[in-house]
C-alpha cells in the first residue's frame, strides 16, 4: 500500500466511524459538511427517506472573498436559512473525517448563530 492509498484509507475509516454514530431521522436531519482546499459544501439529508432537505456551497459564488474560514461561516449562515425555509429546526452534525477545528467549527458556530441547534 503506497504513500496515497494509505491516506484515503485513513479518510475514509474516518468518515465511517464518525458516520456510524450519527443518524438523521425525520425530527433531526443530519448536516453533512465537506471542506475542499477550494470550496466548502454543507447539507441537510433525511437519512430515512434518502432525500436532501437543504443544501449550500462556495461552488459558483463569484462575489465571494476573504479566507476559507470566512466562506465556511458564509456557508454555516447559508444552511442555516435553507434549513428555515425547509422547516428544519434541529439537525444532527456530521464533521465527516475532518476535525471539529478551524473551518468546520466556524461553519457550525455561523449555523448555530443562525438558529440551527445542534
Amino acid at each position: 500500500m503506497n504513500r496515497l492509498e494509505k491516506k484515503v484509507r485513513g479518510v475514509t475509516l474516518r468518515s465511517h466511524r464518525t458516520r456510524s454514530k450519527t443518524k438523521g431521522t425525520e425530527e433531526r436531519p443530519r448536516l453533512t459538511v465537506h471542506v475542499t482546499n477550494l470550496h466548502v459544501y454543507a447539507q441537510i439529508i433525511n437519512d430515512v427517506n434518502h432525500k436532501t432537505l437543504a443544501s449550500a456551497t462556495t461552488v459558483g459564488q463569484k462575489g465571494l472573498k476573504g479566507t476559507m474560514t470566512e466562506k465556511a461561516a458564509w456557508i454555516g449562515e447559508q444552511i442555516a436559512k435553507n434549513a428555515k425555509a425547509a422547516k428544519v429546526n434541529k439537525v444532527v452534525f456530521d464533521r465527516g473525517a475532518k476535525q471539529y477545528h478551524g473551518r468546520v467549527k466556524a461553519l457550525a458556530d455561523a449555523a448555530r448563530n443562525g438558529g440551527l441547534e445542534f
